[in-house]
């Protein structure tokens, strides 16, 4: 097995997790799949990913937890963050946890392998002048809450004065 090869997925959804691992093996990487963070610890003691791809929402629980503990037990790994649920309140978490980057669903694994090279931030990205509308800044907001509370459904709720229906009905809605 090489050395800079080993890739583990932590991803919730079965289907593509799959994906994911059958394309990589495809690349060359030995691949690991774990659908929770619980037993984390284990694989990642005994697989030493030097690569890993990481859901931000696994079923109830959040990724963010698994992201520093990846970077607690080798700061070297390249953590690359895979989301539905994009913000900026998360990336900036994910980034500050350990990861090398954050990409949003769908993405593939061109994508995420470009994003593991991807380590060094970029002088160059052009600036944007587009104001930000009332539904992203609400996204957003909902999504700084939901970090907060590590991904609790019903705390958020509470701290955004929000029945707890309504936010879920509101994640469920695609953010454009």
């Amino acid at each position: 097995m090489s050395e800079a090869r080993r890739l583990l997925i932590v991803e919730d959804d079965a289907v593509l997790a799959r994906t994911l691992a059958r394309s990589f093996e495809k690349r060359g990487y030995a691949v690991e799949v774990l659908h929770e963070p619980a037993g984390l610890e284990e694989v990642a003691t005994r697989f030493r990913p030097t690569r890993a791809i990481v859901d931000l929402r696994l079923g109830g629980a959040s990724g963010l937890g698994c992201i520093r503990q990846l970077h607690e037990l080798n700061p070297t790994t390249r953590i690359v963050v895979l989301t539905g649920f994009a913000s900026i309140a998360t990336a900036v978490e994910a980034i500050k946890l350990g990861a090398t980057n954050y990409l949003s669903k769908p993405a593939n694994s061109d994508d995420i392998e470009g994003a593991f090279e991807k380590v060094d931030g970029d002088e160059g990205v052009n600036l944007t002048t587009r104001s930000t509308s009332i539904k992203t800044l609400e996204w957003e907001h909902i999504h700084q809450v939901l970090a907060e509370t590590d991904f609790n459904l019903s705390e958020a709720a509470r701290r955004l004065g929000l029945h707890r229906r309504t936010l879920a009905r509101k994640l469920e809605k695609r953010h454009i």
